[in-house]
């Protein structure tokens, strides 16, 4: 049994939903296959989020022409305009347009979840209908009712216990051998539905992968594979032929965008190697992660830029030194709302993080902070991490920019960037 990961740039038009389908018709195992949506969708569908919850005007043009980018490609796709497809298709913008009726709910990340899952539920439901129609029978399933997770919207924590009786339950593979799924998408148990953070189809995979134990797990990418920098950033980049489970955890810890952060860890608890391939050229054999040693990885240096970064310094008021305590108050204030720490310094009177901009969530925390401390910050800033630096790697991302903080260790190198 293998589990397919296709992302959205995969099926971002007519075009790539027919070579989509010509990779899952050459293999002949059982297979599930994970699809995110297509294109930008997720991006179209957080705008409408935020003009829905900001009770603006234009929502409903909006919508309409997510929908005119989707029956575009159901046009190209299918020749009969009385294809299931169609009333299919309309169906779900009718139920995406009844929930944009009603008031917006007093939870941001609620009223997100119930109209960002739109993306992976029409494009699932359109690949599904393709891949019958083009002679491979597949049965699409609805994610949201055997992978549980609590309600923690925009970030579900996963109900493994629960997750564990259900999944198997549904994936049985009796009369099916391709089943076709959704990634990012999770239910509550009063089935409400969950995201499980920005781009987390990946995770999706792999805790699937995890739970019904499968031989391999094969993410879809639009790059060669796994690369030592993004070569839209770095046209040069070199790809790792094979790396550790550590050091893959390594680079997605740091942001590097080929493998959510989530990933490998339920696959490397049960040793199922992950593949990283190109839907671009199937000859391509990708980079393999799996239980190779330290000394088996590449040790090219690895370039991770992270762009819209805050750098927040905090100092307390009356200069007392910054304790235990005053870390451990900061931290739960992190947690609670939410705010991602990518790097960490301190002073004998002043903390300093780089965080991601997460905007409300943001906001909120340095307002909670700054009724105990003085509370600087700096916007519009890029990290720049480099695994396996040497001088070469560092005059190279630092030449010309001003350095506000870095930080450097045995293997990795910091640097947050004006």
């Amino acid at each position: 049994m293998n589990i397919f990961k296709f992302g959205g740039a995969s099926v971002n038009s007519a075009d790539g939903v027919r070579n989509f389908v010509k990779i899952v018709q050459s293999y002949r195992d059982d297979m599930i296959i994970v699809l995110s949506a297509m294109g930008k969708t997720t991006n179209s569908l957080e705008e409408i989020v935020d003009a829905f919850v900001a009770k603006q005007e234009g929502v409903e043009g909006k919508v309409a022409s997510l929908y005119n980018y989707h029956v575009a490609i159901v046009n190209d796709l299918f020749l009969k305009k009385e294809d299931v497809i169609f009333s299919k298709l309309d169906s779900l913008f009718e139920e995406l347009r009844g929930y944009l009726k009603k008031i917006p709910s007093l939870s941001y990340e609620f009223d997100y979840d119930q109209i960002v899952c739109f993306g992976e539920l029409i494009s699932t439901t359109i690949v599904s209908e393709f891949l019958r129609f083009s002679g491979t029978p597949n049965k699409w399933v609805d994610i949201r009712t055997c992978l549980k997770t609590d309600d923690t919207y925009k970030e579900g924590r996963v109900n493994w216990e629960l997750s564990q009786k259900l999944v198997p339950q549904v994936f049985g593979f009796t009369n099916t051998f391709v089943y076709i799924t959704q990634g990012f998408l999770g239910g509550t148990t009063t089935n409400q539905t969950t995201t499980l953070g920005r781009e987390g189809s990946d995770y999706t995979a792999a805790i699937l992968s995890y739970i019904l134990e499968v031989d391999k797990l094969a993410i879809w990418k639009d790059v060669p594979g796994i690369m030592n920098a993004d070569p839209k950033w770095l046209p040069e980049a070199q790809k790792l032929e094979r790396i550790s489970y550590q050091e893959a955890i390594e680079l997605a810890f740091y942001g590097a965008k080929v493998i959510h952060p989530k990933t490998i860890q339920p696959i490397q608890q049960k040793k199922i190697p992950l593949q990283v391939r190109s839907f671009l050229n199937l000859e391509e054999s990708g980079t393999l992660i799996s239980t190779a040693s330290k000394k088996q990885d590449q040790l090219l240096p690895v370039y991770i830029q992270k762009k819209d970064q805050v750098l927040i310094s905090i100092r307390p008021t009356n200069f007392s030194f910054i304790l235990e305590e005053n870390l451990g108050h900061l931290f739960s204030v992190f947690a609670k709302h939410r705010v991602k720490v990518n790097l960490i310094q301190n002073s004998a009177i002043s903390f300093s993080v780089c965080v991601d901009n997460c905007d409300r969530r943001l906001m909120d925390m340095i307002e909670e902070i700054s009724n105990d401390f003085e509370v600087k910050y700096n916007e519009d800033l890029e990290l720049i991490t480099i695994r396996h630096h040497n001088a070469e790697a560092v005059e190279r991302m630092t030449q010309g920019r001003q350095i506000l903080l870095e930080q450097r260790s045995r293997d990795t190198a910091q640097f947050v960037l004006a």
